[in-house]
């Protein structure tokens, strides 16, 4: 249908009907605006000023088509769009997610009676959003003036109109009052109890505005009231808010937390948009305010059911303090100092001692005949015990660090973008951090990994490894003829997760108290004595995270190769360290006869392993944690430059820190 045609048909249903509010034809007119592209602002902006065109040429289409919008929106309930579209529902996360991904199947019964269900009904397409908003206001605004406010009935619909809204703001003003009461908000901020509550007062204050107002309405010779008050209150509502957020900055936060600052955040900005509408004392003000509340409405309900937008906006507060102790954790990886440096190759290297047991003691598990749970279960032991001591000793297993590092420089990128010369040297000490704890893990797990292999050799009289195993060994270090890249990858994958779980679980062990909690049970100061069981519980208090990060990593990579053998798929798991203690069990296998091309080649595989890994699980922690900043950096070419420029001026830095007394001449100069 063209424009002409609906127009001439809303204007012969309303001589026949003048009650006529079926939405068709609204929906036919959106349809006729929508560009094909939702990117074609400029289509969109023509169709609109098409619109605009017709309406002012026509004017009995013009007076038509104002009564059949006014038909519309007063024989249906306004109040629930404007409170629950774009506002964060009262449900918990995991329901709303089983919500969202059930609509999408079963969509949800439509009643006509609400705007809010017809008004999804009316922008139907995802992306309606995308070309509305991007619409500039001056042609909103114009399509407005096109359909007019001349009625005959304009005090009458006014008036419905602004007790719509007058019911919405009772509604947000009640839900602010409930949130506040809520006793996660008053737990993160227990000083809400010992004052007067701004939370309770606004809902007085809104209550007395609503009345005054409403009797504005039915005599306007009274003197209508402003929502200045009110607007102080929400302030210091928001005041609070912001002080439970740097609150969970330290103490730690949860999904609940997050959901209900997100919904009261809401719920305050509509209610403040709203206020701002029926307090407007112009037409272009009031207008200017509407425009701006439709385009947010139509992009909430383009997103209503996305699974993505609900994970962005229920777990940024979560995913923000996730990373963040994971950067506080990064700090640890990083060497400034030539003395850091050697502490950390000596980490690296006791890890790598520990590590080439590891190797052993899976191919051990190896030979004994289970179903895949059985090696899961065992190999998942072997490595999450493994990682734990490495961990408990203070050794360092160098894939770890880049998912922690990557929170570092993701908060240096925040806290200064412009300084990128504090960038450059950042990423300098984070290299040559990186690569001599890579030296220190292969430096030893090699050696330890062939001494084992020949102790077993001279003890027992024959292989660990034998040669069809050795060469089975050897073929999964094939960077080209073999899935080791890929597997690589996955393992990668993994290092990331277990960095995400690290900052979990140490948000959760300061968010829930879980020192303290410990040590209120009875039987456990009993059994361990006061002294122990503190420091017991002190140490799990600073360390949870990184245990519990290290314990789902090494089953992460004790059960992907089994499930994908259960379920027939190509996937598995390739670690550096692992993959050379590996090299060195499967040279002793071969007893040492083995060309040097295929040992050079099988080196070369072992180093790409170890590049898959770090590269991936460095952009996938890089890219959360700048997304969890809401960060966007984008002098990656200067930053490049400046890392060239830094190499060739100072490679050694790279590699190997300063001596003090080379950074004293430094300094002063």
């Amino acid at each position: 249908m063209s424009l002409d045609s609906i127009m001439a048909e809303i204007h012969l249903s309303l001589t026949n009907t003048p009650t006529f509010s079926d939405i068709r034809y609204l929906r036919a007119i959106i349809a006729l605006i929508r560009p094909q592209q939702p990117d074609d602002t400029q289509r969109a902006t023509d169709n609109l000023r098409a619109l605009c065109y017709v309406l002012r040429q026509q004017p009995a289409w013009r007076k038509s088509f104002r009564q059949y919008l006014i038909q519309i929106v007063t024989t249906r309930k306004l109040v629930h769009l404007l409170t629950d579209t774009g506002i964060t529902l009262n449900n918990g996360f995991w329901s709303a997610g089983a919500e969202r991904l059930f609509s999408k199947f079963l969509p949800p019964l439509v009643n006509d009676d609400y705007i809010k269900d017809i008004f999804g009904q009316i922008f139907d397409q995802k992306t309606d959003h995308r070309w509305v908003n991007a619409v500039a206001d001056d042609i909103w605004h114009d399509l407005i003036r096109s359909i007019g406010f001349r009625t005959h009935k304009a005090r009458h619909t006014h008036a419905m109109l602004a007790n719509e809204v007058l019911n919405a703001i009772q509604v947000l003003s009640y839900r602010i009052t409930n949130i506040g009461l809520e006793a996660e908000l008053v737990r993160n901020y227990p000083d809400i109890e010992n004052f007067e509550s701004p939370f309770l007062r606004q809902n007085d204050g809104i209550n007395e505005y609503v009345i005054r107002y409403r009797e504005w309405l039915t005599d306007q010779r009274i003197v209508r009231d402003d929502s200045k008050h009110i607007e102080v209150l929400l302030e210091q509502c928001k005041d609070i808010a912001s002080r439970i957020r740097r609150t969970a900055a330290i103490a730690g936060v949860s999904v609940s937390l997050t959901r209900l600052l997100l919904r009261l955040d809401q719920s305050m900005s509509r209610l403040g948009v709203l206020l701002a509408l029926l307090d407007s004392r112009d037409t272009t003000t009031s207008i200017n305010i509407a425009i701006g509340l439709f385009k947010e409405l139509v992009n909430a309900n383009n997103k209503r059911h996305s699974l993505r937008q609900l994970m962005q906006t229920n777990t940024e507060l979560l995913s923000l303090q996730v990373t963040e102790r994971a950067g506080k954790s990064g700090e640890h990886y990083v060497t400034n100092t030539r003395a850091e440096w050697f502490d950390m190759l000596n980490s690296a290297l006791g890890a790598g001692f520990i590590v080439g047991f590891m190797a052993m003691i899976k191919i051990l598990f190896g030979t004994i005949a289970l179903a895949p749970f059985g090696y899961a279960l065992l190999y998942s032991a072997n490595y999450s015990f493994g990682f734990m001591l490495v961990h408990v000793l203070h050794f360092t297993i160098a894939t770890k660090q880049p998912a922690m590092t990557a929170a570092l420089i993701a908060k240096a990128i925040d806290e200064g973008q412009q300084k990128l010369d504090e960038l450059v040297e950042l990423i300098v000490r984070v290299f040559r951090s990186q690569l001599i704890a890579i030296i220190g893990n292969i430096g030893l797990a090699m050696p330890t990994a062939f001494a084992i292999a020949w102790a077993w050799h001279g003890i027992y009289g024959q292989h660990l490894v034998s040669p069809e195993k050795a060469q089975y060994l050897l073929h999964d270090l094939d960077p080209f003829g073999s899935l080791a890249l890929p597997h690589a990858a996955i393992a990668g994958v993994c290092l990331f997760l277990s960095g995400l779980i690290s900052g979990y679980y140490d948000n959760k062990a300061s968010y829930s108290h879980i020192p303290a909690r410990l040590r209120q049970l009875s039987w456990l100061r009993k059994l361990l004595g006061e002294q122990r069981l503190f420091n017991i519980t002190d140490y799990i208090g600073n360390n949870l995270g990184a245990l519990a990060g290290n314990f789902f990593f090494g089953i992460m990579l004790g059960s992907i190769g089994q499930l994908g053998k259960f379920f027939g798929l190509p996937i598995d798991i390739r670690h550096i360290t692992f993959s050379s203690a590996n090299f060195a069990f499967a040279l002793a296998g071969m007893d040492n006869h083995m060309s040097w091309h295929l040992a050079a080649y099988s080196l070369f595989g072992i180093l790409l392993i170890g590049l898959v890994n770090l590269a991936v699980s460095f952009s996938l922690a890089l890219l959360v944690a700048l997304r969890s900043r809401r960060v966007s950096f984008g002098n990656g070419g200067n930053l490049l430059r400046l890392l060239m420029r830094r190499f060739f001026s100072g490679t050694r830095d790279f590699f190997l820190p300063a001596k003090m007394s080379d950074k004293a001449p430094e300094a002063k100069s």
